[in-house]
């Protein structure tokens, strides 16, 4: 890939305000194009890995709000505006990575602009009432959010036409791109790293924990209300890493048998997929690296059985399925679940199937084939 890499690129990401799904993905193109610049609406500086931080960072007129950090997610309305504000004239291939916004940033005529889309923009199609509905937002931002919504969607759609390829995070989002965009995608999961995850720890116990473990950012769509209600009920152990928007809000729903450990690193990360007896995974995710990076602890999952994670999660080999978001069905999902046995070895696995290099492995030959297809 010699001619592409002498070439100009600027990488457009959404945010970089932690290390996600996404910030992983953006960490495979930062090392594939080593001497791209990054354009993305606000950077809070120490959030994201030295990977990333080692390009240069280009941020749009919304990091100079004070106390953007906390409440860069208020200005959904005017992200549209300020992607377009970046001047990519001097750039001679686009790659954007984008949730939300960044798919709809302005390349110079000419260049191309390849997107990796990990879904087009939840907030304002299939999740809107999970953002906000009458129990996530006050009256206020409901009233608001209708208004923009319509306006919100017909720049999404319309914006597409910026993107000269798409690439889906995984066969459930290639198929929400062709519903709301119209247009075919790639798919090209994204990268677990399994060399990291499948360590074993030098004082691994001989028997897993008595506790099961949800990792997730504290987010409504996640459904974590759900799995808090359930083991409170059973009165078995659950273990949360995470912070979020509803952090305040789960916590107090929780009791004696619910522990929050709030973000931790990823050893400790790893310390916990590593000991406990399965993932609790209650939300739909468009793909869902979690239960991948536990798998490859060997830890099996518990899983809502839609979206991405029917992708990754295989049924009574490296997990089990619950078929509707429900205390009852999580609570069933979890007696089934005690009746059974696992092999870590068979689920680690399969997770490598899903690892970092793989996924390097197939940008490459992506993007030889468009250096083959353009000479």
């Amino acid at each position: 890939m010699p001619e592409l890499k002498r070439r100009k690129i600027a990488l457009v990401h959404d945010w970089l305000t932690g290390m996600r799904g996404g910030e992983k993905v953006l960490e495979v193109l930062c090392e594939i194009f080593p001497a791209a610049d990054i354009f993305t609406l606000v950077h809070l500086r120490g959030r994201v890995s030295g990977v990333i931080e080692r390009h240069k960072i280009v941020t749009s007129p919304l990091q100079a709000i004070p106390g953007i950090g906390r409440y860069y997610r208020n200005m959904l309305p005017l992200m549209p505006w300020a992607v377009e504000h970046f001047d990519l004239s001097a750039y001679d291939v686009v790659i954007s990575s984008s949730h939300c916004v960044a798919k709809g940033a302005k390349p110079r005529e000419g260049a191309p602009h390849w997107c990796y889309c990990h879904t087009p923009m939840r907030y304002i199609w299939d999740q809107f009432d999970d953002y906000f509905g009458p129990t996530q937002a006050s009256s206020a931002v409901r009233f608001a959010m209708n208004a923009f919504r319509p306006r919100l969607q017909q720049w999404d759609v319309e914006s597409t036409s910026r993107v000269d390829t798409f690439i889906a995070n995984s066969e459930n989002v290639r198929g929400r791109i062709q519903r709301i965009y119209q247009r075919d995608a790639r798919v090209i999961y994204p990268p677990v790293d399994f060399d990291f995850y499948s360590r074993r720890m030098e004082t691994l116990p001989a028997r897993r924990e008595p506790f099961y473990l949800v990792v997730s950012a504290l987010a409504p769509y996640k459904k974590i209300d759900m799995a808090i209600e359930a083991f409170s009920k059973m009165g078995k152990k659950l273990v949360i890493v995470g912070e979020g928007q509803d952090s305040a809000k789960l916590k107090a729903l929780g009791n004696a048998s619910i522990e929050f450990l709030g973000w931790r690193s990823d050893e400790d990360l790893r310390s916990c997929y590593q000991r406990a007896q399965a993932l609790i995974f209650p939300g739909e995710e468009d793909f869902g690296i979690v239960p991948l990076e536990a798998m490859a602890s060997g830890c099996p999952v518990i899983a809502f059985a839609k979206g991405g994670a029917l992708e990754t999660v295989i049924e009574n080999k490296t997990g089990l399925f619950f078929s509707g978001q429900s205390v009852n069905d999580l609570s069933s999902a979890v007696g089934r679940f005690e009746q059974r046995t696992f092999d870590p070895a068979l689920i680690q696995a399969h997770a490598e199937r899903f690892s970092r290099r793989h996924c390097e492995e197939q940008f490459r030959r992506a993007f030889v084939e468009y250096q083959n297809e353009m000479s």
